[in-house]
């Protein structure tokens, strides 16, 4: 799943900070940002993004910036974006956590602790809406739709291959790894059968989310059924197969929030 973020904060230079360090992400598309209570609330309602990197002790105290902005939102919008407190006190945690922000992240910015804040985010809307987070039904020779039976998080989802009158089932559980085949992708499952579902891997990427990422221009891999991760050859190993898979440079990232996901778990390092 793909996330449009605004970063409000009162020093520039903070701003800066943050925005580079989410650059790296491929998920995290950066919106806008604002110094100041005004400017960030007016940003907000406008745009709508899905994730907001809020400063709720600035330096500036003009700026006005707190979590009261957290309540303005509730006055205007039915769906509150997911908040990640970005500031320099601890004292002010216990607050946060009141307004139900999804994470505290405490200045100066270390990079472990923003991958394992993206790791949440993505992790709490896996859990509240299964692997697809935006289900489509669109008219071409090849649709990727989703079956629930209920809203409950513990049914697992339903992937529909429809063509040409045929509808094909998958649970998503099943599926190791996605490859790009040009304008198609080829669905990998554990018993070793592939698919083809006529759409792209960029259209996959955006509406999978974890334990689905993409770690290659041609590959989004099931992180449940990594077994070995060998970042000096930099590639994946397919758990009961023989299959490598390659990671690039520029998805390295993703690598990292996998590693950090599976040693967060319970892990024992020999």
């Amino acid at each position: 799943m793909n996330y449009s973020y605004i970063i409000i904060d009162d020093d520039q230079e903070s701003v800066l900070k943050t925005k580079a360090m989410a650059d790296s992400f491929s998920e995290l598309a950066f919106v806008a940002s604002a110094n100041n209570y005004e400017e960030g609330l007016n940003l907000i309602l406008e745009h709508i993004p899905q994730l907001i990197f809020l400063e709720i002790d600035p330096s500036d105290k003009k700026s006005k910036l707190s979590l009261m902005l957290i309540n303005e939102l509730h006055r205007y919008l039915k769906v509150i974006p997911k908040i990640i407190v970005t500031t320099s006190k601890k004292d002010l945690a216990y607050e946060a956590i009141q307004y139900e922000v999804t994470d505290y992240i405490l200045k100066p910015l270390a990079r472990i602790d923003f991958i394992k804040s993206i790791l949440k985010l993505k992790k709490s809307d896996f859990d509240s809406a299964g692997v697809l987070a935006h289900p489509h039904v669109l008219e071409e020779k090849s649709t990727v739709v989703v079956q629930h039976a209920t809203p409950a998080i513990e049914d697992p989802l339903v992937l529909c291959i429809k063509s040409y009158g045929d509808h094909r089932y998958i649970d998503a559980r099943d599926i190791c790894y996605l490859q790009a085949d040009n304008n198609s992708t080829d669905i990998h499952l554990n018993g070793g059968e592939m698919i083809t579902a006529f759409k792209t891997l960029k259209h996959f990427e955006g509406v999978l989310s974890y334990p689905f990422v993409r770690i290659h221009n041609s590959y989004i891999v099931n992180s449940r059924y990594i077994s070995r991760i060998h970042t000096g050859n930099a590639v994946c190993y397919i758990k009961n197969t023989t299959v490598k898979i390659p990671f690039s440079k520029s998805y390295k990232v993703n690598i990292d929030l996998i590693i950090s996901e599976i040693s967060n778990g319970n892990y024992l390092e020999i």
